[in-house]
């Protein structure tokens, strides 16, 4: 994106996402003078992302608890990868539009969202703004799930809507893991199967990391 201070477009099967980073150059209200930053996300649907039309969160007033639940979940995520002190007192917004959905989009916008952030970053660092990097390490994130009794990394919609359990796992570059989300969307899941989605996700993660990486190149 021209105007964007950091752009990624993200395509992960059938899923599509438009991540974009804007820096503002004062940290919100609440770190006032802790000479610390932040990282925010917002994220959005088309209304035609889907196979049926989606009213624009805009026209109905309001947001979902969907929409607040994915960016909060984003923002999260990319902020465990950063040392909001090097970062000094501004903000980073990431946008994240789903232009299609098939599966996965809020691990799509992780994973494009921290490429949007990298480039944002070095734009600071380049022009002598910040002289330490705050990013700490890449973040991305995958879907895994039980499907057909099977374990299966990124699921697509059709999948995700009959899985037996559901899981989104953000990870960094090095395997530590940020957050887990899973649940039995079917039957009780064992420790057994969570490992082996676990593993799933490790290897997942870290095609995603070498993805990034060449994206950044």
């Amino acid at each position: 994106m021209r105007h964007a201070e950091g752009s990624c477009l993200i395509r992960v099967g059938g899923t599509e996402v438009l991540c974009s980073a804007t820096i503002e150059d004062k940290a919100p209200p609440f770190l006032k003078n802790s000479g610390q930053g932040w990282v925010t996300a917002e994220y959005g649907m088309l209304p035609r992302a889907t196979n049926s039309r989606n009213r624009r969160e805009a026209a109905l007033g309001k947001q979902s608890g969907r929409t607040q639940e994915i960016q909060r979940l984003i923002g999260r995520s990319l902020r465990a990868g950063v040392d909001r002190r090097a970062l000094g007192e501004r903000q980073i917004v990431i946008d994240c539009d789903v232009i299609q959905a098939d599966g996965g989009t809020r691990c799509a916008s992780v994973t494009g969202g921290w490429v949007a952030l990298r480039l944002a970053v070095n734009k600071l660092l380049k022009a002598g703004i910040i002289t330490s990097d705050p990013l700490l390490d890449h973040v991305a994130a995958v879907s895994c799930g039980i499907y057909a009794g099977q374990p299966v990394l990124d699921l697509d919609y059709a999948e995700d809507s009959e899985a037996g359990t559901d899981g989104n796992f953000v990870m960094t570059g090095a395997g530590r893991l940020i957050e887990v989300q899973m649940s039995a969307e079917g039957a009780a899941f064992s420790r057994a199967e969570m490992d082996k989605l676990l593993d799933l996700a490790e290897a997942g993660v870290a095609e995603l990391v070498a993805a990034q990486k060449a994206a950044i190149a």
